[in-house]
């Protein structure tokens, strides 16, 4: 009880961000409690939300309080996770009341913003005028978000978080070279030239491909309007592509079924530094699985559709692993709006560089996925 105290008493300052209690042992207690700072006309307190019967409750507390409240609350979950300026800390109490406290210190996480009602800080305001934005039918003349393509926006602006967190791996000596492959209608293709050369002020030079010539016309010309003039739009099959030596970062979003594999496979062989992937319609394993043992799974159609695209993914990460990436396999947007929610973040590095684990996976279910294929034929005109 007194460690709890000390840790409390260590974490409950105004650089907290949250503490999230969760797991709770009854099913009458809120599914989850959230305390973060808050900074009132009176002073510091201390809001903690019960999320409860799909409602949330508020209670401000003074810091002395909502120790002592912390405490109690500390009885009747399993988990907690503390978020500070300074560091990070994970409690796990077990049923017989043994508590397991891990730390470990956070280089970077952002201010905090104390004030009562916090809004989303966006990379693209939701009140600036950007021209792309207003073309491509996301804000109004006035420079406001259109009710119905407030998604757009946060999609937009999801993704720019990702770009965001891959800038130190970017070249900052030369030009960096980026190409989206399946660009469609390019949102994303204009808001990564607009934030890395307009607002970061980097030297970029952007190619989009696209199967649609008209679509890709029409890019052209806003690229022209804009003044953008290292923003160039193609038409072109990914699989044909060849338009470039060096490529610093491929960015892929919703690119269908096995054009998501020929993307990565050509960003394998350009050594691109960073690989930004959003697949789509995973058909491919769904029609080649085969495994007695799963087979009682398999016979559900949506089931086997589901496992196939989660398969399909794990191992395009694995491969990449295999080729010196490190990755992650992120949620790019809330499911509510889309289930292909999964972004592969591939960046350049050490990587496991073992095959052995994904051949097992691929042997176990008999699959071959294109990406797999694709990167055995590199091997053999390089072996």
């Amino acid at each position: 009880m007194e460690e709890q105290k000390k840790l409390f008493d260590k974490y409950m300052t105004e650089e907290l961000v949250q503490m999230v209690l969760s797991n709770p042992r009854s099913s009458q207690a809120a599914a989850r409690i959230q305390i973060r700072p808050v900074q009132l006309k009176g002073g510091l307190v201390f809001q903690a939300s019960e999320y409860k019967d799909k409602k949330v409750f508020h209670h401000n507390l003074e810091r002395g309080e909502a120790i002592r409240r912390l405490t109690e609350w500390m009885e009747q979950y399993k988990q907690l996770v503390i978020t500070h300026s300074r560091g990070q800390a994970h409690v796990l109490v077990s049923k017989k009341g043994k508590v397991t406290v891990k730390e470990k210190d956070i280089c970077c996480v952002k201010q905090v913003d104390l004030s009562h009602n916090r809004k989303k800080q966006y990379i693209l305001q939701p009140d600036r005028r950007v021209d792309f934005l207003v073309d491509l039918g996301v804000q109004t003349s006035e420079g406001k978000i259109i009710h119905s393509r407030y998604d757009k926006f946060r999609q937009i602006n999801r993704f720019l978080e990702f770009i965001e967190d891959i800038l130190p791996q970017l070249p900052r000596d030369r030009e960096i070279h980026i190409l989206d492959f399946g660009c469609g209608k390019s949102y994303l293709t204009f808001a990564i030239y607009y934030y890395l050369r307009e607002l970061k002020g980097l030297p970029v030079a952007i190619t989009g491909l696209d199967l649609k010539e008209d679509v890709m016309e029409h890019c052209n010309q806003l690229a022209r309007k804009y003044g953008y003039e290292k923003l160039h739009f193609y038409v072109g099959n990914i699989a044909q592509y060849e338009g470039e030596g060096q490529v610093d970062m491929v960015v892929t979003l919703h690119a269908c079924d096995t054009a998501t594999d020929y993307a990565l496979d050509k960003a394998i062989r350009w050594g691109a530094r960073v690989i930004l992937s959003v697949p789509c319609c995973q058909h491919e394993l769904n029609g080649q699985m085969k495994n007695e043992l799963l087979e009682p799974i398999f016979q559900y159609g949506l089931i086997r559709e589901r496992m196939a695209a989660l398969f399909t993914d794990a191992l395009r990460a694995q491969i990449l692993e295999s080729r010196g990436y490190e990755v992650q396999l992120l949620e790019f947007i809330d499911m509510e709006h889309t289930p292909k929610n999964i972004l592969i973040r591939a960046v350049k590095g050490k990587g496991s560089g073992n095959e052995g684990r994904y051949q097992r996976v691929m042997d176990f279910l008999q699959v071959t996925p294109t990406l797999a294929r694709l990167q055995q034929e590199e091997g053999k005109k390089q072996g």
